[in-house]
C-alpha cells in the first residue's frame, strides 16, 4: 500500500471540488432501493466532506448498461435517496461529460453535492478512453477512489482519470486493502482461493499471484467456462471470453508448477435464457443452446469439502448468474458454508435471513475487527481465517454489524 496515497483529514477541501468515485451498485426494483447498505457505508465520509465545505462530485456506476442509456439503470433512485439523507443540497446531472458539466461542477457552493448519471452510460468509461478521463478530471480539484469493489477494472473514472488529477484512496478503500493484506501476511495453510466472475483477463494478475501461495484455486462463475472449454468440454451457448485460451493455458501451467490444486465445475445449472428457469445437468449433457449459469450440487459439495480442509479462504466473485434467483444457489451455498464454519470455530450462534439478493448474518461476538459491512472483513477465527472481498459483480452477502464491535477473529465472505 506504500504506492497508494490515502486521503486524510489534514488535506484541505474547503471550497475545493472533490470527486468521489463510488460503487453504488445497489439492488433497485420499480425505482426503489431494495438494500441501501452500500450507500449507508459511504454516507459518513460524504457528510464529513460536506461539513468541511467541499464541493462534492459523486461518480458511480449501476449494473452493466454497456455504454448505452438504460432507464432501469439510472441513478435517479439513488439521487432521490441522497436528497433525503445527506446533510447538504444534492443535485443530479444527467447530461454528457463536457464543458457544461464542468460549468455545473464549478457553480456548486461549498457543502453542496452533484451526483452524475450512471458513468457506464458512456462507452468511453469502459474503454478507459483518455480524452473522456481527462474531461472527468476537470470536474474536480481532488479525486478520491472509494470504489474498492471495481478498482481492478481499467475504466476511465477509476484508472486513467488519475493521470490528470491529484488522486487518493479513500478511508474505506484503505480499510479494504488492510484487511486483504492481513490475510496475505498472516495466512495459515492450507489456503483456498475461490475466484468467480466473468472475465479471466480482468483477474489474470490476481490469479497468477494467488497461485504462488494457494494450495487450492477454485474457478467458478462464467470464468470457469473458459477452463472447461480449454479441457475440450462443450459449454454450449455459455459466455466465453474471446482470446482467453493462452491465458487459461498459462494459469494451468502455473498451477502445476506451484503444485496448486486447480478445481473447476463438474456439473452445472443451465438455461437457454438468462431470465429462465434452472435445469440441472452433468457437463456431458450440455446442449448447443444451453448456457451454464450456476455451479451444480456436486460442484458445491466438492468446494465445501475443500473449504472444510482449509485454514484460510479467500473468495472473490459470484459462482453464478445471481441476478436471476434461480442461479443464486451456488453463491449462497458457498457463503453459508464459510460463515457456518467460521462461526462453528467460536461456537457462536448464527442466524441467517435470506432475501432476494442478500444474506444478513447477525452474530454477537466479543470482539470484531472489520472494515466495512460491504467490504473485506478479514481476520482469524480460532484456527480458521476467512477473507472477504467485494466485487461489483455481486451485491449479495451483507453482514449486519450494527450491534458488534468487530474482532480479530471474525471474517465474513462477500463476493
Amino acid at each position: 500500500m506504500s504506492d497508494l496515497k490515502i486521503f486524510s483529514k489534514d488535506i484541505p477541501v474547503n471550497g475545493k471540488r472533490v470527486i468521489v468515485r463510488l460503487d453504488l451498485n445497489v439492488p433497485i426494483n420499480n425505482s426503489k432501493i431494495d438494500d441501501d447498505t452500500r450507500i449507508k457505508v459511504i454516507e459518513p465520509f460524504i457528510n464529513k466532506l460536506i461539513e468541511n465545505k467541499a464541493k462534492v462530485i459523486l461518480l458511480s456506476h449501476l449494473g452493466r448498461p454497456k455504454g448505452k442509456v438504460v432507464s432501469e439503470l439510472s441513478l435517479n433512485p439513488i439521487f432521490n435517496y441522497l436528497e433525503k439523507t445527506l446533510n447538504g443540497k444534492v443535485y443530479f446531472y444527467r447530461e454528457k461529460i463536457d464543458s457544461k458539466a464542468i460549468d455545473a461542477s464549478n457553480k456548486l457552493k461549498p457543502g453542496e453535492v452533484l451526483l452524475f448519471e450512471n458513468i457506464r452510460f458512456f462507452k468511453e468509461e469502459e474503454s478507459d478512453e483518455e480524452t473522456f478521463a481527462k474531461n472527468l478530471s476537470k470536474l474536480g480539484d481532488i479525486y478520491i477512489n472509494e470504489a474498492f469493489s471495481c478498482s481492478h477494472r481499467k475504466q476511465a473514472s477509476i484508472h486513467k482519470i488519475t493521470k490528470f488529477i491529484d488522486s487518493y484512496g479513500g478511508p474505506i478503500l484503505e480499510k479494504e486493502i488492510r484487511s486483504i493484506n492481513l490475510i496475505i501476511k498472516n495466512k495459515k495453510k492450507p489456503v483456498t482461493c475461490i475466484i468467480g466472475g466473468s472475465k479471466v483477463s480482468t483477474k489474470i494478475n490476481i490469479l497468477s499471484s494467488l497461485l504462488e501461495s494457494a494450495d487450492n484455486l477454485v474457478i467458478v462463475g462464467a470464468m470457469a467456462n473458459n477452463f472447461l472449454k480449454f479441457k475440450g468440454i462443450s459449454v454450449g451457448a455459455s459466455l466465453v471470453e474471446k482470446g482467453s485460451g493462452n491465458t487459461v493455458k498459462n494459469i494451468n501451467t502455473l498451477a502445476e508448477k506451484n503444485k496448486c490444486n486447480l478445481i473447476i465445475p463438474v456439473d452445472c445449472n443451465t438455461s437457454s435464457d438468462v431470465n429462465g428457469d434452472s435445469t440441472y445437468k452433468f457437463l456431458k449433457d450440455i446442449g448447443s443452446k444451453d448456457m451454464i449459469l450456476d455451479i451444480g450440487k456436486n460442484t458445491i459439495d466438492l468446494i465445501n469439502k475443500t473449504i472444510d480442509s482449509s485454514s484460510t479462504v479467500f473468495w472473490n466473485g459470484p459462482a453464478g448468474y445471481y441476478e436471476n434467483k434461480n442461479f443464486l444457489s451456488g453463491s449462497l451455498s458457498l457463503a453459508k458454508k464459510i460463515a457456518e464454519k467460521s462461526i462453528a470455530a467460536t461456537e457462536q450462534p448464527l442466524s441467517c435471513e435470506h432475501s432476494k439478493f442478500c444474506i444478513r448474518l447477525r452474530c454477537k461476538m466479543a470482539k470484531v475487527a472489520t472494515t466495512s459491512p460491504m467490504g473485506s472483513i478479514a481476520s482469524g477465527l480460532h484456527n480458521m481465517q476467512i477473507s472477504t472481498s467485494t466485487d461489483n459483480t455481486m451485491r449479495a452477502i451483507i453482514p449486519s454489524l450494527a450491534d458488534s464491535n468487530v474482532l480479530d477473529g471474525f471474517a465474513l465472505l462477500i463476493a
